[in-house]
């Protein structure tokens, strides 16, 4: 069985978060790790994260089976990715459960895609976002194609979770693709 951790930080875009955790499919087991702003901006956005079939896990418990390179996922995804969470990631601080886990996904050489929602970035941000590049992260903006003539916001969202599971290698039909239209 395919695993993913999926992280929800403090960044405003919490429906991408949601849209994806829908989209994923059913016989992958979903690690989900929301950081207390997460939950904080989750509500003020009017987005539920609960009720999904996933082992929720504290970020703040760095004993968690998915804070070990010996506990074997298959990607990670954070949707959205703070600048801080960026920050940390991108130079190696790992204090929460978040952070580590990223951490561990560098040093296995294992999928880590960031999900910034942020505008504009800052000259820090597009720094910190070459590093965890180059350590090999994914960075993959909130930046939804219009190319389907959306009707609504949660088709924008869908196009982003569709390309965070592109980037996992998980077979999907969450939105068109181009020439599909």
């Amino acid at each position: 069985m395919k695993k993913i951790v999926v992280a929800v930080t403090g960044a405003s875009g919490t429906l991408y978060a949601k849209r994806l955790l829908e989209a994923i499919p059913k016989e992958i087991e979903v690690y989900l790790i929301i950081s207390e702003l997460g939950r904080k901006v989750a509500e003020i956005e009017g987005v539920n994260l609960s009720g999904y079939s996933v082992h929720l896990e504290e970020n703040s418990d760095l004993e968690a089976e998915i804070a070990s390179g010996s506990f074997l996922f298959d990607a990670m995804i954070i949707v959205p990715c703070s600048m801080k969470s960026l920050a940390q990631i991108a130079n190696g601080f790992s204090d929460t459960l978040i952070s580590r886990a990223a951490d561990v996904c560098l040093k296995e050489r294992r999928p880590l895609i960031l999900v910034p929602r942020e505008t504009p970035y800052s000259r820090v941000h597009l720094v910190n976002m070459l590093a965890a590049h180059d350590a090999g992260a994914v960075i993959l903006p909130a930046s939804p194609p219009l190319y389907t003539n959306p009707k609504t916001i949660d088709e924008l969202a869908d196009m982003i979770a569709a390309r965070i599971l592109d980037h996992c290698k998980i077979e999907h039909n969450t939105a068109k693709r181009w020439k599909e239209i």
